[in-house]
């Protein structure tokens, strides 16, 4: 088997960090000094950039103006997003571009993609539902009337809600299905209510009261919701190990400078050992993490496996969630004091640590989910 990466993913990691070469992840207000949202926008300049650089229709067919990559290559460039904490909606945008396109009508995606892969029109999709425990989809009620859809319902902590221009809104038709709605923020009966992350980041709960949306508008295909609620999560675990890379970087740097007993503490064998365990903590991150894109990828081909490709993303995000924690825990303890100081971004990086852990859920809820798994398909 051959783990290495295309030449086609290489360049995207290439070219994703020229973008984010200069971003500082101390660009706007500290989290921890802020009352409300650290901004009222996402960066839009380095929206730009990104559209500029093509990375925004990555996984976008040549069709509709893209590079017709995967999620591996988005992964690959949502690693470096983290590192800088880039205050960018790549992964909502990008994950349901790759939902429309793959399941939308022609309409649709004739509608939404050129658009998207420019960057002058922006998607994000509502994945927490009204609490953020309980399944997204039985959040909203869609009902047909002719050849429109009525939708009923809330989704709460929707990122970027408020700098989009359309949200993919997960719903139920009352017969078990899931569909798949694509609203504009600006339909009639969406309202969006104010919402903070824990990173300091604008977040929107939604309000939909009798909103219409053409039947184009609307996914039906079995398993489409699914699949980019899999797209999402590990995504997010492609965002954890960013920033735990990131942030082990730091540590090692500031404990290979700081000095105690006239010599770098860096030398001392119990710092060197909690270090140790949060670099494997990292590369078991790394190896769920490629083998969930990977699985999500292969999965469009019928390549299988012992357990549905959830099983891999639910492995993935149990790593990422505890490994992401334990890493930016231990950054704190090995910077001492400085690590609190709201002059260094540690703290930043704590923060955004904390969003992703919990975010589409926390290891807890995944190693249910990995329970019922495998006790429904018992492995031989």
């Amino acid at each position: 088997m051959d783990f290495t990466f295309t030449e086609e993913q290489r360049a995207a990691v290439e070219a994703a960090r020229a973008v984010f070469a200069d971003v500082a992840p101390d660009g706007v207000p500290s989290p921890a000094l802020t009352p409300g949202a650290v901004a009222d926008d996402f960066d839009r300049p380095l929206w730009a950039k990104l559209a500029a650089s093509d990375l925004l229709g990555l996984v976008l067919a040549e069709e509709h103006g893209g590079a017709g990559l995967d999620a591996v290559a988005l992964c690959l460039v949502l690693r470096e997003a983290a590192k800088v904490l880039a205050r960018v909606p790549l992964l909502e945008h990008c994950a349901t571009a790759m939902a429309v396109q793959a399941h939308g009508s022609p309409e649709l995606a004739a509608a939404l993609l050129p658009a998207a892969g420019r960057g002058t029109l922006v998607l994000t999709a509502a994945a927490h539902g009204r609490s953020g425990h309980d399944p997204a989809e039985l959040a909203v009620i869609a009902r047909r009337e002719g050849e429109t859809w009525i939708l009923e319902g809330t989704q709460t902590a929707v990122p970027w809600a408020h700098g989009a221009d359309w949200i993919a809104v997960p719903a139920h038709t009352g017969g078990g299905e899931a569909v798949l709605a694509l609203v504009p923020r600006g339909a009639e009966g969406l309202a969006l209510a104010e919402q903070v992350s824990t990173s300091g980041e604008r977040l929107a709960e939604l309000a939909l009261d009798g909103v219409r949306v053409a039947g184009t508008h609307l996914i039906e295909t079995p398993g489409a919701w699914e699949r980019l609620r899999q797209l999402l999560a590990t995504g997010t675990c492609a965002l954890a190990l960013g920033l735990g890379e990131n942030v082990l970087t730091m540590t090692s740097g500031y404990t290979a400078k700081r000095e105690q007993f006239g010599f770098p503490v860096a030398t001392f064998q119990a710092v060197a050992v909690q270090a140790a365990d949060r670099y494997i903590d990292l590369r078991a991150m790394e190896a769920t993490l490629w083998q969930a894109a990977w699985r999500l990828d292969a999965a469009t081909g019928g390549a299988g496996g012992p357990l549905p490709v959830s099983g891999d993303v639910a492995v993935a995000k149990i790593w990422a969630s505890e490994g992401v924690r334990r890493v930016v825990q231990t950054a704190q303890h090995l910077h001492g004091g400085f690590g609190a100081d709201t002059d260094y971004p540690l703290h930043r990086y704590h923060a955004w640590a904390k969003q992703l852990e919990l975010q589409l859920g926390p290891a807890a809820a995944h190693e249910e989910a990995l329970g019922d798994l495998l006790a429904a398909h018992p492995l031989a």
